[in-house]
This record gives structure tokens, sequence and C-alpha cells, in this order.
């Protein structure tokens, strides 16, 4: 009697369960096109940090970059002071030029932001994930069909890469070849937490700027490492909270990002400042005899 009593709600158990389960729609069945179609129903989500409106038109680029010309990190910085936004996006120190351009400053980065974000792969290779190397083969081809570059339709001329690379150390999705395909949509730099590859040949090159983790190579490909999770959306960067759009500024001293909203005032509050230390420096130039450069004001 016993027996069967537990037996009975044993069975109640498994029913309730299966009830429950159906009721959280684990399984659903839909009609499609006439047929029944079983699938598998993820769950629902939704994104808490949402972008910012702002004028992207051409005109209002124009206006923001003529105002940041030959303007430097030092000098935004200042400006971000003035209005109370003291160290606010300023990256990590550690996050340096791949190389520096003591005579024509090609180092030097200033553009829009393009935010790029990464996640790490469940699928490790090295890990015996793959019975042989055709089959790991396989799989680095369908990592690089996910299109891992798939920003490169939005970008503009201007634009900066500003990639969150995960904390993945051994990852170089900037190369010498994929770094060529940027610089021909206009791309003017790249900064990242990861690092670059094939180093040797973008610094001979010099075509797009490169600001990465320790100014370091990570050599490695991204299938079996990293995964492109999503563009245009705010990420981490350095310890600073980038979102699409906002001012990238980077040279010797390292990267700063302005957010959009305040590009204009924080602008024209540097040019100030900068326009003064030109001035400043042209005397002191010519007290020390050294010659003048583009680099001073002459009045």
């Amino acid at each position: 009697m016993y027996h069967s009593i537990a037996s009975h709600s044993k069975r109640i158990g498994i029913a309730v369960a299966a009830l429950a389960i159906l009721r959280a729609g684990i399984f659903v069945t839909h009609a499609q096109e006439g047929a029944n179609v079983e699938r598998l129903r993820t769950p629902e989500g939704v994104r808490l940090l949402m972008n910012k409106s702002f004028d992207d038109s051409d005109e209002a680029r124009k206006e923001i970059l003529e105002l940041y010309k030959d303007l430097r990190v030092t000098d935004v910085l200042d400006g971000m002071d003035l209005i109370g936004l003291q160290d606010i996006g300023l990256m990590n120190k550690r996050i340096r030029p791949l190389w520096r351009d003591a005579e024509r400053f090609s180092h030097r980065i200033l553009g829009f932001a393009i935010t790029v974000r990464h996640v790490p792969t469940n699928v490790r290779a090295g890990q015996n994930s793959f019975p042989d190397v055709k089959g790991f083969k396989k799989f680095k081809s369908e990592q690089y069909g996910r299109a891992p570059d798939a920003w490169l339709k939005v970008a503009k001329p201007g634009d900066v890469a500003v990639i969150d690379a995960a904390g993945i150390p051994e990852c170089g999705f900037i190369g010498s070849n994929n770094s060529l395909g940027w610089a021909e949509k206009g791309l003017v730099g790249v900064v990242t937490n990861g690092g670059a590859r094939d180093t040797d040949e973008i610094v001979k090159v010099k075509k797009i700027a490169v600001y990465c983790m320790d100014g370091y190579s990570s050599r490695g490909v991204r299938p079996g490492r990293l995964i492109a999770e999503s563009y245009n959306f705010p990420i981490n960067c350095g310890g600073v909270l980038v979102f699409p759009g906002d001012l990238i500024v980077a040279d010797g001293d390292g990267v700063i990002a302005v957010p959009r909203e305040h590009a204009m005032t924080v602008g024209k509050l540097a040019r100030e400042i900068h326009t003064g230390d030109e001035k400043s420096r042209a005397g002191r130039f010519k007290r020390l005899g050294i010659p003048l450069d583009e680099t001073v004001i002459v009045e």
C-alpha cells in the first residue's frame, strides 16, 4: 500500500515537473508554413545601458574635427578638468602607441569611436577540441565567416575602432593585412585593451595608428580565442566607458575619450589652452636658439 502511494506520488511529481517545463517554454511548438516545428526558446534579454543621441551629420563631424586638429591629450584633459570631468575618459596609461613618430606625429589619433566588443570563445585551439588539422581549419574558416569585422560596414572616414578584447592576452585581431583594410575604409586608428600582431609590418607601413595594452604584440589568431559579440554599443576600454560616437584623442601621452555631448565645450577650452602654450613655447624656442617648427605659433 505504501509502495503504491509512493509510486503514485512519484508519477504526480514527474507530471508536475513536466508541466512546469512546458510552462517555462523550454520547448514550444509553432505552426510554420503548415508544419509543426519544434524550436528551442532562448531567454529574453535587454540592454540596460543604451546609446546616446547626437548629431552625426558630416557637418557636425567636420566642425568637431577642425576644432580638435593638432590638440594634444593634455590639452583635452585640461579642458575636461575645467568643466568638472577630471580624469573622466582618460584611459589607463598601459594603453600606449605601438610606435611614436617624432617627425610627422603619424602615431596620433583624432576621430570618432566605433565600439567593438569581443568575448572569449568556449572552444579553445590546442585543447584537443578537434580530431585533426583539417577539423581545426574548418572551425577556423567558420569563425572568420562569422564576420568579426562586421562593424566595418558602418565605418566612416575619420572613425576610430575602440575594441574590448575581454582580457584575452594572446589574440592579435589587429594584423598587417586587416588593418590595411580598415585604413581603406578611412579609419584613422585603433584603440584596444588587447594587442596587435604582425607588428613589424604595421610599424613599417604606418598606415593606421594602433594603441594597445603596453604597446605589445599578441600573436595568436582569433578563432579559438575570441568571438566578435557586438559593435556600436557602450563598452569598457582602459577603465573608460566609451559610447559609439565619442571623440577619441590619442598621442604619446595616452588616450582620452571625450563624451560626444561635451565635445564642443571641451574642444573650445582645449583650443585656448593649446594656443597659449604654442605662443609661450615659441618665445622659449627663440631664446634657446631652437629652430621654430609647426608645433609653435610665430607672431
